[in-house]
């Protein structure tokens, strides 16, 4: 597959969220071991509310999609992952253009500017086992898909072979944010559940994409 339009993007952050409020569960238990463990709990509320949201929601672009969801993330999950989420789908539409469809260059640009904006509001970088240890490969590998020539179904699974990899790299690393990093050493061998759901994020859409062809 080349391209989504504006309807399949609605149906595939349908198909998101609709695999993040399955994994609520799982992601509780992986928070309980080094957060808060709310985690889990935030991300089934926000993204049963974008679930809800797209049900009645008929966009005009899909930029327009990216903005609904990240708005209905920051007015419903509340807490920091309310913000750093709503942030990966809001900060990277911001001053494009509104289209009709989009491409695996398409994606790979929305993600490489929300990328930044959630480093310069974050402050985290690889290696403080926080989201962006999964976030921050697959947007390169979105990126060099993108600039490889492939297809959006190729990069997208290639975008999703890399969250998983960067998922499970926080694994074997000490915590810098968070209630995670009073853990110290002890940290480790614990997986950070906000690397998690970026995961699942992505495999989700690579999931979606495929299915579609």
């Amino acid at each position: 597959m080349k391209e989504l339009n504006k309807e399949q993007l609605k149906e595939m952050m349908k198909s998101v969220a609709k695999r993040i409020v399955e994994a609520e569960p799982y992601l509780t238990e992986i928070d309980l071991k080094i957060g808060d463990g709310d985690h889990g709990t935030g991300m089934k509320r926000g993204f049963l509310a974008v679930e809800r949201m797209l049900e009645t929601f008929y966009p005009r672009s899909c930029e327009e999609v990216f903005q609904a969801v990240g708005t209905c993330l920051l007015d419903t999950m509340g807490g920091a992952s309310g913000v750093l989420f709503g942030t990966v789908f809001i900060s990277g539409i911001v001053k494009r253009e509104e289209r009709d469809t989009f491409s695996l260059k398409d994606f790979a640009e929305v993600f490489f500017t929300s990328l930044a904006s959630l480093k310069k509001r974050g402050k985290a970088k690889v290696g403080d086992k926080t989201m962006v240890d999964a976030l921050e490969p697959a947007v390169l590998a979105l990126k060099e898909g993108s600039e490889e020539g492939l297809n959006l179904t190729e990069g997208l699974q290639k975008a999703a072979e890399a969250a998983k990899k960067g998922m499970e790299y926080t694994r074997t690393i000490k915590a810098r944010f968070g209630r995670a990093k009073y853990f110290g050493e002890k940290a480790i061998g614990l997986q950070d559940a906000g690397a998690t759901s970026v995961y699942i994020i992505f495999k989700a859409m690579a999931d979606f994409v495929k299915g579609e062809e």
